[in-house]
C-alpha cells in the first residue's frame, strides 16, 4: 500500500534534531549521578526514544511498554490494556516515560499510575508532542518537546494506518486521509 503523500510540514527535521539535542542535554543535567531507565511507548516512541538516547551525555537503560487504549480508533476512552510489559524492575529506580504523542492525557494518566505502584525512586515524563487543548486529564510533562495544535500527525516514529512513520518530519495528514470526528 502507498500511502498519500503527508501535508504541511509542522516541524522540520531541523527543528527535530535541535531540539531532542536540547532535551537531552536538560535530561543529563537533570539525571547526573542517577539511575536513570527511559521507558519508550510502543509503538511511536521508537524514533523519539533512540534519538534521545543518543543525545544523552550519560549512561542509561532503556525498556519498553506497548499500550492499547479501548474506544474508538481516534479517541482514547482511558480503558487501557498493557500489551508488553516492562522486562526489569524498576523499584527505587528513576523513571523518565519517553511518550511520541500526548493528547487526551488519559492513556499517560493511566501508565503513570501503573508504573508509580511499582515504587520508582522518581517518575517523569518527556513527549515529543503535546496538544494542550485536546487534554481530559491534567498530566504533569515535565519534558516536552513542541505543542502543536489539535491536527493529525504523522512522521518521526508517529503513524496512520502504520504508515509514514519513516518520515523524517511532523507533517499534518491530508484532510482526505484523516480519521473522522475526534481525531487526535
Amino acid at each position: 500500500m502507498n500511502p498519500a503523500p503527508a501535508g504541511e510540514i509542522l516541524i522540520s527535521s531541523d527543528d527535530l534534531s535541535k531540539r531532542v539535542a536540547d532535551l537531552g542535554a536538560q535530561i543529563s543535567r537533570d539525571y547526573a549521578g542517577k539511575d536513570l531507565v527511559m521507558v519508550g511507548v510502543l509503538r511511536g516512541a521508537v524514533v523519539f526514544i533512540a534519538d534521545l538516547l543518543r543525545s544523552l551525555d550519560m549512561s542509561c537503560e532503556i525498556d519498553f511498554m506497548a499500550v492499547s487504549s479501548y474506544g474508538s480508533s481516534s479517541d482514547s476512552s482511558g480503558v487501557v490494556r498493557i500489551l508488553k510489559d516492562l522486562d526489569d524492575s524498576i523499584t527505587g529506580r528513576d523513571v523518565l516515560i519517553v511518550e511520541d504523542i500526548v493528547d487526551s492525557g488519559l492513556t499517560l494518566n493511566y501508565l503513570m499510575r501503573n508504573l508509580r505502584a511499582r515504587d520508582p525512586g522518581s517518575l517523569e515524563v518527556c513527549a515529543l508532542l503535546t496538544k494542550p487543548e485536546r487534554r481530559r486529564v491534567d498530566v504533569p510533562i515535565r519534558y516536552t518537546g513542541f505543542e502543536i495544535p489539535n491536527t493529525f500527525v504523522v512522521g518521526y516514529g508517529l503513524d496512520h494506518a502504520q504508515q509514514y512513520r519513516h518520515l523524517p518530519f511532523v507533517a499534518e495528514l491530508p484532510e482526505d486521509v484523516v480519521p473522522g470526528p475526534g481525531a487526535v
